[in-house]
């Protein structure tokens, strides 16, 4: 094989590589921003759980009813 034929299959190679560390790339890209958006959201329901459970107590004790003989 001559040496610029050499070269060209090298080059080839080397771009195939490129392309495969570009979707590990791409995949450890979405990983870490759908980690992270999950992160926040868990903090978010841990942050207002004592909230969302005093509006069920509230909620709990409007929830009455008043029975009255006329």
């Amino acid at each position: 094989m001559s040496q610029v034929a050499q070269q060209k299959v090298a080059k080839m190679s080397e771009e195939v590589q490129q392309k495969d560390k570009f979707w590990i790339y791409v995949g450890i890209t979405v990983f870490v921003i759908v980690t992270g958006i999950l992160l926040i959201k868990q903090s978010e329901n841990e942050k207002f759980a004592p909230i969302k459970q005093q509006v069920q107590e509230e909620y709990a004790q409007l929830n009455i009813r008043v029975l009255k003989d006329y």
